[in-house]
């Protein structure tokens, strides 16, 4: 499958459209502040995960603190009315949705199509798992939905009133070998269920590099949890349950 990315309908558009959509905000009246300290809270993460924030981040940051300064100034006695300092903004934001909203349109047009005529070679196609009337549908998790659960699975982290300095041997291959067992017992699991008893930030952080490790080579599948910041954590492959020998 062949993806067309526009540049100019990507990133911190993306971002803010998150945040709108999962506060369900009314995108012609923005709530300039509470939009501005949450996308300078989600920069400021995604730099300690050591993360290239981009250009674009940075000015998108600006002109959010602009547009807020704006709207705090008074103005003045018979002053013409000018533009509310959103507006901008705002169509920047309908105009990218509407092009997102296309896009995925045009995906599921396609999807369809491909299932229409016949094709050989169709072996090497994604594997698509039919899921049953009960079992919600699943969808990709997006970098946005990865920092949110990291930033939950930070918040729910037991907190030490004493801090102490221990060096931490956590390897990647000691967490994705703890998370291919969890999943033997467990089958499923969350990101927050799965590193509940970890009160180490590192091993946090390691685990999620181990589960993006397994993602990119197919051990694993990664989906949002509608409505909350979390992670669904599935096997991709059958997981073979550990066998007791007997004598």
């Amino acid at each position: 499958m062949y993806r067309i990315k526009l540049p100019h309908f990507e990133g911190p558009l993306d971002l803010l459209l998150f945040f709108i959509r999962r506060d369900e905000l009314d995108i012609y009246d923005i709530p300039i502040s509470r939009i501005t300290r949450e996308f300078l809270d989600y920069v400021h993460m995604m730099q300690e995960l050591d993360l290239e924030v981009a250009g674009e981040f940075i000015v998108m940051a600006a002109t959010l603190m602009q547009i807020k300064v704006r709207m705090l100034l008074p103005r003045q006695e018979g002053e013409a009315t000018e533009e509310d300092p959103r507006a901008e903004l705002v169509r920047r934001l309908v105009e990218y949705k509407r092009f997102k909203e296309m896009s995925q349109e045009i995906s599921k047009m396609e999807d369809e199509q491909r299932r229409q005529y016949y094709r050989k070679f169709f072996h090497a196609d994604p594997k698509i798992h039919m899921l049953g009337e009960d079992e919600d549908s699943l969808r990709d998790i997006s970098l946005f939905n990865l920092i949110a659960a990291f930033k939950s699975a930070m918040d729910h982290m037991p907190r030490k009133i004493v801090h102490e300095v221990t060096l931490q041997n956590v390897s990647v291959d000691e967490q994705t070998s703890f998370v291919v067992d969890y999943l033997r017992v467990y089958k499923e699991t969350t990101l927050l269920r799965l590193v509940a008893h970890m009160t180490e930030k590192v091993r946090i952080i390691v685990t999620i590099i181990a589960l993006l490790e397994m993602t990119k080579n197919k051990v694993i599948s990664l989906h949002p949890v509608e409505g909350q910041d979390d992670i669904l954590i599935r096997p991709a492959i059958p997981i073979v349950p550990l066998t007791v020998a007997h004598p």
